[in-house]
């Protein structure tokens, strides 16, 4: 599919056209989201409630039995892409990242839909529920119904179902002093999509967009089986500044990037130095800037990449020094074959502090 492919019916607009963002740059800003929940914090919880709101994780966690605990998650955004069918793959691996990311298993999938069905034909909308179907089925799960509604702009993503061992759960907040840090994905979604939607982007970037964002994060539950894996999260709309700083302060702990050692996806350092970034990463750096200590001479391209948001981004894994080599091993036999280990854990307080 190329950077040009477009809705299924020629006289329709374009999917990007109909929003007013895309993807996970969407999200509401991690201030906003703070102060937005937190009326909700105060709210008693049940003791088989593993994992809530605190530390802003990627999906509830609730214990079923001594064997099994029950990880549910909802994600869902406008579209990042025009063609409708690829729109759909993109918003579903993106849900069921979440489910990963805890180290479950997905089980299934409930659809969330909402369509300008006046502007859109039923064979489009039809389309991108066919392309998340499609992922659901690479991920061996149903999709077992949903909920749709008449909207102003394009919306479609998944409640996402999974089971995992109550001991084998992996939050965000659990890196330990001393841990090193392994993304599986590279950066630079949101300034591919930005591209995109500026008309500046071919048929080969459109494909590397495409091959990033539909790549499942599978590799999440036998991580999670590694006893020295601490903690899991995946890098989504607030960008990798973001997430590691959500790491941070849900451990304790200070960060340390070795930026060099980030993996990119080919071309998005010159994109975003000719300015193609996305609204939302400034956002983010104004959100996080705070507790980001930068080198001295950082460019502000790279401090773009570094809050970019990212859409179905890869598994950030905090683990222990000697678990390293199996980690990578393990992402690169699921596919992530840019997997590497980007920095580490120390004890302070929370910070990120990129060299």
């Amino acid at each position: 599919m190329s950077a040009a492919a477009g809705p299924a019916a020629a006289d329709e607009p374009r999917l990007t056209a109909l929003s007013h963002g895309g993807g996970c740059g969407c999200k509401i800003a991690p201030g906003l989201l703070s102060e937005v929940l937190r009326a909700s914090s105060a709210l008693p919880v049940p003791a088989e409630l593993l994992v809530g709101i605190e530390t802003g994780d990627d999906a509830a966690v609730y214990r079923l039995n001594d064997e099994q605990a029950l990880v549910a998650t909802t994600d869902f955004f406008m579209p990042i892409v025009d063609d409708p069918f690829d729109f759909g793959r993109i918003a579903a691996a993106n849900a069921l990242s979440d489910v990963y990311a805890m180290g479950g298993r997905p089980i299934l999938a409930l659809a969330i839909v909402g369509m300008p069905v006046a502007r859109l034909s039923a064979a489009t909308i039809g389309r991108v529920l066919a392309g998340g179907a499609s992922v659901c089925g690479a991920a061996g799960i149903p999709v077992a119904g949903g909920h749709s509604i008449d909207s102003v702009e394009p919306i479609y993503g998944l409640v996402a179902l999974g089971l995992v061992h109550p001991a084998r759960v992996k939050r965000n907040a659990g890196a330990r002093p001393g841990d090193r840090l392994v993304l599986g994905k590279p950066l630079g979604v949101g300034v591919l999509s930005a591209a995109l939607k500026k008309g500046r982007l071919g048929a080969a970037g459109y494909a590397r967009l495409l091959e990033t964002t539909t790549r499942l994060n599978s590799a999440g539950p036998e991580l999670a089986a590694l006893a020295g894996v601490h903690a899991m999260t995946d890098v989504t709309g607030f960008g990798l500044a973001g997430h590691l700083l959500e790491m941070a302060r849900g451990a304790g702990v200070a960060l340390r990037l070795d930026w060099a050692a980030v993996p990119l996806l080919e071309g998005v350092r010159a994109l975003a130095a000719e300015g193609l970034v996305t609204g939302a990463s400034g956002r983010n750096w104004n959100d996080c800037a705070a507790q980001v200590l930068l080198p001295q001479g950082f460019a502000a391209e790279e401090r773009a990449l570094l809050t970019d948001p990212q859409t179905s981004g890869g598994l950030l894994v905090a683990c222990a020094p000697e678990c390293c080599a199996e980690v990578l091993d393990t992402l690169r036999r699921h596919g992530c074959a840019a997997a590497a280990c980007i920095g580490e854990a120390a004890e302070g307080a929370p910070r990120l502090v990129v060299r």
